[in-house]
Order: structure tokens, then sequence, then C-alpha cells
């Protein structure tokens, strides 16, 4: 069984080291010294690059070269598909020599073809290339390997757009009657595009039918074509009467324009408050007839006991 150890595609430059048998470190980049590799290329187009293996290491060591397409983690990182895998899009675009011998504190340069397919369809292929060894711990072995990104795109034209997907908007009350609550929005920032994105949102709410706006935002980062990534928006300041009306604008923009959602809510903490108000009211009104009627019976028993000592003690 064969355990990877993929070292950040992303960060070509950061030296890796295989832990068993002798110490083994080592880098790959471009032999510019750039950090990846970025060409647009028309297809059937055929060009030739350059990488650099350099040996950290006190022994000469053998690396395993290879290509794979490329794609991004959930946590948004850049990474290449696992030797087990099959690639079917950019990273079979790539050809380059099996392996190579480099002694220890040396470095190798080793050319790569990039060949475009004459049917490639227009826009990104992402693809990453890598250099790795074995080595054993136990019964297992350990593949142990670092690489960079090629960012390939065929010649065409090209769409850079957005979607905003599974689209969920609900309010967050606050029991506060005299403090306004949240509107909560979840969706998916999907490539819709044929380009790399960097996915960018903001959400906007009206309500109070249109008369009260609050804006918030989301950064949904990058994002390769056909990809997707979860995002979350809160608008704070929304009371939360009648229609609330939620805009999810995305940049770049989605062709079929901002996404909406209306949701109609009751505000139950400002009802219930009406609702005790008016309940006060009325106590206190219904309070002050009957201290109104109490002081009148009294009024009216003071004036009947007045007349009465008056016929009984006539002048």
């Amino acid at each position: 069984m064969i355990v990877q150890v993929l070292a950040a595609v992303l960060l070509a430059a950061t030296p890796v080291h295989a832990d068993t048998g002798p110490k083994v470190t080592w880098t790959v980049q471009p032999a510019d010294g750039g950090r990846w590799i970025e060409r647009t290329l028309d297809p059937g187009q055929q060009v030739t690059e350059r990488l650099a293996v350099r040996n950290l290491g006190t022994v000469p060591a053998v690396f395993a070269l290879s290509a794979a397409d490329g794609y991004l983690t959930d946590n948004g990182h850049f990474n290449m598909l696992a030797s087990d895998q099959k690639s079917k899009d950019g990273g079979t675009w790539i050809a380059v020599q099996s392996s190579v011998a480099v002694g220890a504190g040396k470095t190798q340069i080793v050319p790569f073809t990039i060949t475009v397919p004459a049917g490639a369809t227009p826009g990104d292929h992402p693809a990453g290339i890598a250099a790795s060894v074995l080595s054993r711990s136990g019964t297992v072995q350990v593949e142990s390997r670092v690489g960079f990104r090629v960012m390939l795109r065929a010649s065409g034209i090209e769409k850079s757009q957005l979607a905003a997907q599974a689209v969920t908007v609900h309010y967050e009350q606050s029991w506060n009657p005299f403090r306004a609550g949240t509107i909560r929005a979840a969706y998916t920032v999907a490539n819709t595009g044929n380009v790399r994105a960097d996915a960018r949102t903001s959400v906007s709410v009206g309500e109070l039918f249109g008369l009260h706006h609050r804006d918030g935002g989301a950064t949904a980062g990058e994002l390769l074509p056909g990809g997707n990534r979860p995002a979350d928006a809160r608008v704070h300041g929304v009371w939360g009467l009648g229609p609330v009306h939620t805009r999810i604008l995305l940049t770049p923009a989605d062709p079929a324009g901002p996404t909406e959602v209306t949701v109609w809510i009751l505000p139950w903490p400002q009802l219930i408050a009406v609702v005790l108000l008016v309940a006060l009211l009325f106590v206190l009104r219904a309070t002050r007839r009957a201290s109104r009627r109490r002081l009148a019976r009294l009024l009216d028993d003071a004036r009947r006991e007045g007349q009465a000592l008056r016929k009984d003690n006539p002048s």
C-alpha cells in the first residue's frame, strides 16, 4: 500500500523531506525562479518549459516526476490529483521525463513540453507538476511530493461569470423589541465560466416597502472553472416587517442578473410589545374610569348626606 504525503503544491519553494532512510530534502519550481507557470496557448500549439529540482539533502537522490490535473481543496489551496488518480484535462497536456537523479546539494534543470489538443475548449485547464520520492515505514510505502501549479489557458472566447446556487434566506429574530434582527443568507458560489475567478459577493436587504436598506458581504475567494464554494452572509439591523427582499450580487457578475429572494416576516417581539402596550392602555383607561365612577359615587353619597343633615336640622 502506498500512502501519499502531499506537500503544499502552491508553495513550490518550500523544502520537503522524507523522514525514513537517509534524509532527503528537496524543492521543485519553474526554472526561472517563479512560483508557478502560466501560459495562454492556441489549440494545437506546443511549447517547451523547464523546471528545476534542487536536492537540499546530504545524499544523492532520484526523484519521480509527474504531471496531473489541478484543483482547489475545500480550504482554497491549490493541489493536484494523487498519483493513483487518472487525469483528464490539463495534466494530460504535459509530458515530462519520469525521473531525474540529483546529487547532494545540486540542482537539475529538466525540460518538459506542453501540447494543447487541437479540440481544446477555450478557458482554463489547471494542472500541476510534482517531484516525489518513495520511502518505507514498516510495511507501508510513503510517497512524499512537492510541486507547483501550471495554469494553462486555451485561447478563445473567455467567460468570467459566477452564479449563486442553493440559496436559503432566513431571519434571525431578536426577542428584544427595541433591537433589530439579522438576515442570514446561505448559498453556494459556483464558477459557471471557463476561466478562474476571484469571487466576491455582496448582499443587500430592503424592507419597509423599500424605505429601509442594509448591506452586508462575504468573500468566496479563488474559484476554478466548474468549482464552487459555500458562502454565508449576515445583514444586521433588519426589523423584519412584512416583505423583506434579499439580493445577492456576485463579481464577476452572473449574466442572469442578481439573485433575489423575498421572505415575509412578522415582527413578533414588536407585535407582542404593541399588544402589551394596548392592553396596558386598556387597563389604565378602565382603572381611570373605575376611579372616576368611584369618585362620582363618593360625591353623590356626600351630597345626599348633606341634604339629609339639612332636613334634620332646619335653620
